[in-house]
């Protein structure tokens, strides 16, 4: 048996911060649940724990390489909610991640803050989801944005424009926090027992978001 969960470039994460990790996040309806499928869920749980202290560790090295300083390491007791929308759209792993790790939601921030978004692209959006920019008044008459309304019921474009390229700045650096991570996981070595909980290799896998 190896004292290791992983091994990051050359380096090995200690089982010990899986563990932390699971400690802080109680698993859900334990009393619910038959041994065997108990026992299951267990070993997906750690596996699930392994690729959050994992993506925290790349994190952390690539704040390092870019002369970024994390603010202080959360305690693993102090895990952070993540809202259910970010969980839907990052997909738990990650969202939970970002959650646990300062390094990662610094990575992430550093990501949203390089992309550029193009004038045309913000317009293009303001004009293809016109329902979104509906005004107050027009929303409680019940306008139908997809017909019988007059360019006063819409926010005007220059009013809308700074959320647009904010919301669109956001998915792109959640874009390239993913071709981040899917770069920086290449060549990590997992201990049995640790693999990803969709790894096909192991008899209990699963894929969901």
């Amino acid at each position: 048996m190896t004292e290791h969960a992983a091994v990051v470039r050359g380096a090995a994460i200690g089982k010990k911060r899986v563990d932390a990790l699971l400690a802080a996040v109680p698993a859900r309806d334990r009393e619910s649940t038959r041994p065997e499928a108990l026992a299951r869920a267990e070993r997906q749980r750690r596996r699930w724990a392994t690729q959050v202290v994992v993506i925290d560790e790349l994190a952390q090295r690539a704040c390092g390489e870019r002369g970024l300083k994390p603010p202080a390491e959360v305690s693993p007791d102090r895990v952070l909610a993540v809202a259910e929308t970010d969980v839907a759209d990052l997909g738990s792993i990650v969202a939970a991640a970002l959650a646990h790790s300062p390094a990662a939601r610094l990575l992430l921030a550093e990501l949203e803050g390089e992309q550029e978004v193009a004038e045309d692209a913000v317009r293009d959006y303001y004009d293809r989801n016109r329902d979104r920019f509906l005004t107050a008044e027009a929303l409680r008459r019940g306008v139908n944005p997809f017909g019988g309304t007059t360019s006063e019921d819409f926010l005007p474009y220059g009013q809308a424009r700074e959320g647009v390229a904010r919301e669109l700045r956001r998915a792109a650096g959640r874009r390239a926090f993913f071709g981040w991570l899917d770069q920086a996981k290449v060549g990590v070595v997992y201990a049995v027992g640790h693999e990803h909980p969709g790894d096909p290799a192991h008899p209990d896998h699963e894929h969901r978001h």
